[in-house]
């Protein structure tokens, strides 16, 4: 397990542990109080651990070296442990509705709730530091599991937040209808955050273009840029939870001979290898630059040259996702 892969399951297991902590502190809360908007919170828990332990095994699993019946790795398996999660966080939140429009027509007499409000505060700092945490992880690492379990917590803290507005309100006017509305509306904002996670879930598993992505990528080529790359093009991504894979075609000078063309993808891999450190890895095909291309390039001594240099071209996503060489516009 490389040193990314490793961070990311120790965040995983500490999140884990986090979680059940969490839900014994909320379970603790409505046993004192009875309140709706506190059981919300606590059923919202239980989803926590639930996805804690499926986010666990799905970097485990993403962890495993590649091998004959998986030749790019096993680390689009967290998209699917982020899909699960997200549909979990989804189904909770229409349990919290009914359970809401249940007690709305069926009131139970809160207590405690200063008790209670003390417990969920304790529990919404520390989900929102350890959300943190793993929402940097996840982003550091490239992990679509941290990244939606510490979106996930963060979000979670800032409902538990507003849940202590809501009983706070209740525990001052009295009207313990608020109990439940305020629920309501978390719940909304829960489902909302679930529906978020999916969608991020199946952008991976679909290969969806990651433009921020690529434009990291391009980034790095630009900054490594010389006179024998005129072009990149056909250039696609496939996110394999943090392993890169890259597709693209490299346009060098059409007279180079097999390895010195080669010799400018070495360097080109090189370049990336470097930013990505052991994340990554490419087939990238080379192709002879076309007389029509001269205007763009710049190469000093070019024996083939049949017009005059009048400017590069900026190297942006729309550009290089076309499968054609770049071309001076008429």
């Amino acid at each position: 397990m490389n040193s990314a892969k490793l961070n990311s399951y120790n965040t995983q297991k500490l999140l884990l542990v986090v979680s059940i902590t969490l839900l014994v502190l909320k379970l603790a809360a409505y046993y004192l109080t009875g309140s709706v908007a506190v059981l919300t919170d606590a059923l919202e828990s239980i989803v926590n651990v639930i996805a804690a332990l499926i986010g666990l095994y799905s970097l485990s699993l993403s962890a495993l070296p590649k091998d004959a019946n998986h030749p790019y790795g096993h680390g689009k398996v967290e998209f699917l442990s982020a899909g699960i999660e997200g549909s979990l966080i989804i189904l909770a939140g229409f349990w919290i509705i009914y359970e809401c429009v249940y007690r709305l027509f069926h009131f139970t007499p809160l207590q405690q709730l200063d008790q209670g409000m003390i417990l969920l505060g304790i529990s919404a700092l520390i989900n929102l530091a350890v959300g943190q945490y793993s929402l940097r992880n996840g982003k550091k690492n490239n992990s679509l599991a941290l990244i939606s379990s510490g979106t996930h917590l963060k979000t979670d803290a800032l409902t538990t937040f507003g849940l202590i507005i809501g009983l706070a309100m209740v525990w001052i006017t009295e009207w313990q209808f608020l109990d439940a509305l305020v629920a309501i509306v978390f719940a909304l904002i829960i489902i909302y955050s679930g529906f978020s996670i999916v969608r991020s879930a199946l952008s991976g598993i679909m290969d969806e273009a990651d433009e921020q992505l690529i434009d990291q990528i391009l980034n790095v080529l630009k900054d490594h840029r010389n006179e024998n790359w005129l072009d990149i093009h056909n250039l696609r991504v496939v996110n394999y939870a943090g392993f890169f894979h890259i597709d693209g075609h490299i346009t060098v000078p059409r007279y180079f001979t097999v390895d010195e063309a080669h010799a400018e993808l070495d360097r080109i891999t090189a370049v990336l290898a470097a930013h990505f450190e052991e994340r990554v890895e490419f087939s990238i095909h080379t192709d002879g630059c076309i007389p029509e291309q001269c205007s763009l390039c710049n190469k000093a001594a070019c024996p083939v040259r049949s017009a005059d240099f009048v400017r590069s071209l900026d190297w942006n996503y729309e550009l290089v996702i076309q499968n054609k060489k770049h071309r001076l516009p008429e």
